[in-house]
């Protein structure tokens, strides 16, 4: 029963992350472009800011506080109760949620152009700036209603453990910004505009794509009639305080945008393209084992399985490690090559590239946190503690402003990027702390045996990737045509020497990836 119950989490997992992979991989299509056609300059620092501000709600409610909030309530309904009255929730909160969400945008709308000067102070130094990101952002803005109705969406799927339909759909945002630069190119300018467009007609079609699949799987969410139900109460005060637990993440990047913008032109540009290669391996391993663990720990709790919820956050936590932490080490072996193999063509230089590297390397740095903060903070959303996580996150991004504060002085955009990694440190110390002290998770043999060897194949895989890149660039890197086959052979030769080292340091077992795979 415990294996089979461990064997569905990680079949979820792997769901999730296959998914987020292939997302991840049009999304790099699509930064490539944005490279291209935008660069670093004052239009795609306008747009970035534009993106960011919308994605920051979206994140707080497709992979936040919204689904933290609604899936153990929702889970709990249908263990306990039944199917009819689980829906007739999920009814109620997608119409209260779809009219605050109309009032939010429409107040933002109103009076974006004084947002924009609290999210970009800076950029009133720049002829036009201010201006072009307050049209850019009214452009994408109204994007946030229809993602959020897609979280309550895949909530409701999660929770019946349909996972493929939710983790597919944010591939549409990237083929709708990759179809609007290829079918409407034009100047940075125009091309700012096209792509905050594109963003509203992405959350469009996501919220078409979950409608079909939710009715598909017989849990269709529709409006109802507005009814403060004791459920409903119970979700609207577990959700505010969730915001802030579950989203250290993305509000660091918001700082991080709102002090980039004040110490240089571009700034702001160089830590979304950083960014947006940290998060293959925290969307892909990060989102998928917090997006599967949730329901499954909701419903293994509601049901007293308190063994089995202990073994599947140390197999999530295993799991995280062995992906996470090779990872990092990848990164920071080799970031140039990176980001110029990914970026560097067209309005994205060799400066950008330099700037963009060191970026790289302070986000990786708090990879594996930011990915542990996934995994452990449904240890307390599903037993229906949100005030703990609050108190974490909030001392960890006050934490976060001052570490801001002080290395921007020092080192600009690349010591913004290191205090979001230790205040994610911090984060995740802190939250792993709280619950050993609980007796909620306690690291069993098998996870304490193995984590120390992660480590030391990942450091090893590391030190060779570092070797390679120094000792034989030329090789790999000699021509246009040969940068992405380099950068393959690097890529091929870390995971195959990480797996190798990875079974004979005994971190991982070849029994435990046929039995994944046979499922």
């Amino acid at each position: 029963m415990l294996r089979k119950a461990l064997m569905n989490l990680l079949k979820a997992i792997t769901t999730v992350g296959g998914y987020t992979l292939l997302s991840r991989f049009f999304g790099f299509i699509r930064d490539i472009l944005i490279a291209n056609f935008l660069g670093t300059g004052a239009a795609a620092d306008a747009f970035f800011v534009a993106f960011r501000f919308p994605n920051l709600f979206r994140r707080l409610f497709a992979e936040g506080a919204f689904a933290a909030a609604f899936v153990p309530i929702f889970s709990k309904s249908l263990e306990n109760e039944s199917r009819k009255e689980a829906l007739e929730f999920a009814n109620q909160a997608f119409t209260v949620l779809a009219i605050l969400l109309f009032v939010f945008v429409a107040l933002m709308e109103a009076i974006m152009p004084w947002i924009m000067v609290f999210l970009a102070p800076g950029f009133q130094g720049v002829e036009g700036k201010m201006e072009m990101a307050t049209v850019y952002s009214r452009i994408a803005f109204p994007y946030l209603v229809f993602i959020s109705l897609v979280s309550l969406q895949s909530g409701v799927l999660n929770s019946v453990h349909r996972f493929a339909a939710a983790a597919a759909a944010p591939v549409f945002l990237n083929l709708t910004f990759i179809s609007a630069m290829l079918v409407f190119p034009g100047d940075s300018v125009h091309t700012g505009l096209v792509l905050s467009l594109a963003v509203s007609v992405a959350g469009v079609v996501q919220f078409i794509w979950l409608v079909y699949h939710c009715r598909r799987e017989g849990y269709p969410v529709r409006f109802a009639r507005p009814r403060l139900s004791p459920k409903l109460r119970v979700l609207g005060q577990r959700i505010l305080p969730v915001v802030f637990g579950a989203s250290l993440y993305q509000i660091n990047l918001l700082i991080g945008t709102i002090l980039a913008s004040l110490v240089a032109d571009g700034a702001v540009s160089y830590l979304y393209y950083a960014d947006r290669v940290t998060q293959l391996p925290l969307g892909v391993v990060g989102v998928a084992v917090g997006t599967a663990l949730l329901p499954t720990l909701s419903r293994q709790l509601a049901a007293q399985q308190n063994d089995a919820a202990m073994s599947s956050q140390n197999r999530s936590l295993e799991f995280a490690l062995l992906m996470t932490l090779p990872a990092m080490a990848a990164l920071i072996a080799m970031p140039e090559p990176i980001i110029r193999v990914l970026f560097e063509r067209g309005a994205f230089d060799a400066q950008a590239v330099s700037a963009t590297s060191q970026a790289l390397v302070a986000y990786s740095v708090g990879l594996p946190a930011y990915v542990a903060i996934k995994v452990l903070t449904p240890g307390f959303f599903a037993r229906q503690d949100t005030k703990t996580p609050v108190r974490i996150a909030i001392f960890a991004i006050l934490a976060n402003i001052i570490m801001n504060l002080i290395f921007m002085q020092y080192w600009g955009h690349v010591g913004i990027a290191y205090a979001s990694s230790i205040s994610a440190w911090a984060n995740a110390l802190a939250l792993g702390i709280i619950l050993n002290q609980r007796g909620e998770l306690v690291l069993d043999a098998r996870l304490l045996c193995r984590a120390p060897r992660v480590v030391i194949a990942s450091v090893c895989m590391g030190g060779a990737l570092y070797y390679a890149v120094h000792m034989y660039s030329d090789m790999l890197f000699g021509g246009s045509i040969t940068k992405w086959g380099g950068m393959v052979v690097l890529m091929v030769g870390g995971a195959v020497l990480f797996a190798v080292l990875a079974v004979l340091f005994g971190a991982a077992k070849l029994i435990d990836t046929r039995r994944l795979l046979k499922r």
